[in-house]
């Protein structure tokens, strides 16, 4: 079905392109939001990839990677947003923004919070967004063994932190 609508998307389908956007769009703030603090740049960047991906959908060759790719989008748009301001700080929360999340993403935020900057996005990859460790190697561009050390690295982290906190 989503293959059908990409397709659709790159003939010019207007429709089909919200539809896939709409089935998206959590995953993409998501994303924006481990990289960006303040609401407004999170919907800028969100604008700006759904703008540069409605543009350029017909370049995309591989249909199945449609999710891989506008996500990439995104990333580049937070990573120039990043530059443009010289004040990132990726996944950071303010109390107002936890306090609206759902039991569920707040208590994700909160660990996101204890990993270093480059193991949050692609623990946000992997099992916010659900990509899987090849597509998270290149949507950011690096090593399938980094993403996977990353990841395991990122977990003992976290299961020392539950330890700790049992214990006590």
């Amino acid at each position: 079905m989503e293959l059908l609508l990409i397709r659709r998307a790159q003939k010019g389908d207007t429709d089909a392109f919200v539809t896939l956007i709409e089935r998206n769009k959590k995953s993409l703030y998501k994303i924006a939001k481990s990289y960006l603090k303040n609401e407004e740049d999170i919907a800028d960047v969100i604008q700006d990839t759904i703008l540069s991906a409605y543009e350029h959908i017909k370049e995309l060759r591989k249909t199945a990677y449609f999710r891989t790719w506008i996500t990439r989008i995104l990333i580049n748009h937070c990573n120039d947003l990043r530059k443009q301001q010289k004040r990132f700080i990726p996944g950071a929360l303010d109390e107002n923004q936890v306090a609206s999340e759902a039991a569920d993403d707040r208590a994700f935020c909160e660990l996101l919070e204890e990993l270093s900057e480059e193991t949050r996005p692609i623990f946000l990859l992997y099992y916010g967004a659900g990509f899987r460790v090849k597509e998270i190697a290149r949507i950011l561009d690096i090593n399938e063994n980094t993403v996977k050390s990353k990841l395991q690295r990122g977990r003992e982290k976290l299961k020392q932190l539950f330890v700790k906190e049992a214990v006590r």
